[in-house]
């Protein structure tokens, strides 16, 4: 079974019986056990054709599925290194089955070599094999179905403008405060002690913001002018046009980085206007972050500062994360549209399976 969306309109979606799949050689067959749904995989599907996401698993022409962050099993393998019943978390779609090409295989996991995935972002092609994965733990499977991948993109956010020296701002800005990537890199942010963290959010979600602990202000998106002056970073999770330009508008030379790192409010997206103050937004992809780091500090290196920053991370998390777990074709559907319209609670997320 496949969760197909319309690439032309997001809200067209259906489900598509399959037929079962077999390993041809050097393949492998993996059945999906379950997954997290959050407005991370909203901004893969906005932005499913300008960043490929939709390439990563094709089906018809005009569908696409869209990718989610979950756990597998090897069900059947015609690579000798890759073991059936190996358990790993990595990129899937929303489907029951997926045939992987495993290349690179160690205990640690492998890559698929899919020819359809070569010229993609490889971050997205490892699959770890929970056996040997420094973040795995059994305890928090749902916590890394949903947040793993969002922590991961505000870890590497966070290492950039430290190595940056934070552009010579003492305030940093986020977007979208109650949004768990805002909230992981407010977590990673307030650790260091170094600038001020302050939130931006909507008036219904700003009390909740507020509970999080990490914020030094957190204000609602028609309070800028209380935004607190000086030398600023602002970091767009929103996505929101309008916002952006209020922001670069209210701060102008003192904004001293812009960085779009999602689509929260993915329908208010719009183009960057010409003239608008100060620096131009630049998108910070994190594969590339993932790159650069791993040359610079080689793939265990860099799991290992990873894992050192999730656990306590996840522990913090633990205090606030509620999950829903839901299961077939209803409930995926229902939990996709409920987030593509932002009917969903910020202390609530879905782990759902096929």
């Amino acid at each position: 079974m496949d969760f197909l969306i319309a690439k032309t309109d997001l809200h067209s979606c259906r489900f598509e019986d399959a037929a079962p799949l077999e390993p041809g050689p050097c393949q492998a067959l993996l059945q999906v056990d379950a997954f997290g749904l959050t407005t991370n995989n909203i901004t893969y599907a906005q932005f499913g054709e300008a960043m490929s996401y939709w390439s990563f698993f094709p089906t018809e022409a005009g569908w696409g599925r869209v990718p989610v962050w979950g756990f597998a099993e090897v069900r059947a393998s015609e690579v000798p290194e890759l073991e059936v019943g190996t358990r790993v978390f990595g990129y899937l779609p929303p489907s029951s089955q997926l045939l992987v090409e495993p290349a690179h295989v160690s205990a640690h996991g492998f890559t698929d070599a899919s020819a359809h995935r070569a010229a993609l972002p490889g971050a997205y092609n490892r699959y770890a094999s929970t056996g040997a994965d420094q973040l795995y733990d059994a305890e928090h499977e749902d916590a890394q179905m949903l947040l793993r991948p969002l922590f991961l993109t505000s870890y590497l956010i966070d290492d950039f403008l430290d190595d940056s020296d934070f552009f010579g701002a003492d305030t940093v800005v986020l977007s979208s405060a109650s949004s768990k990537t805002a909230s992981a890199l407010a977590f990673q942010l307030s650790l260091r002690k170094r600038v001020l963290v302050v939130g931006l959010t909507s008036a219904r979600s700003a009390e909740f913001a507020r509970t999080l602990c990490v914020y030094d202000h957190v204000l609602a998106y028609d309070q800028l002018d209380s935004l607190p002056a000086g030398r600023v970073v602002y970091v767009d999770i929103a996505g929101d046009a309008a916002l952006r330009s209020a922001v670069h508008e209210h701060y102008r030379d003192e904004l001293v980085h812009s960085a779009v790192v999602g689509a929260t409010h993915h329908d208010r997206m719009g183009e960057v206007p010409d003239g608008l103050p100060g620096p131009r937004p630049t998108f910070f992809f994190a594969p590339d972050r993932i790159v650069k780091r791993g040359a610079d500090w080689g793939a265990d290196g860099l799991e290992r500062r990873m894992a050192d920053a999730w656990h306590p991370y996840v522990e913090w998390a633990d205090g606030w994360l509620q999950v829903i777990h839901g299961h077939g074709p209803d409930a995926v559907q229902s939990a996709y549209l409920d987030l593509l319209d932002g009917r969903i609670d910020p202390a609530k997320a879905h782990v759902l399976s096929l």
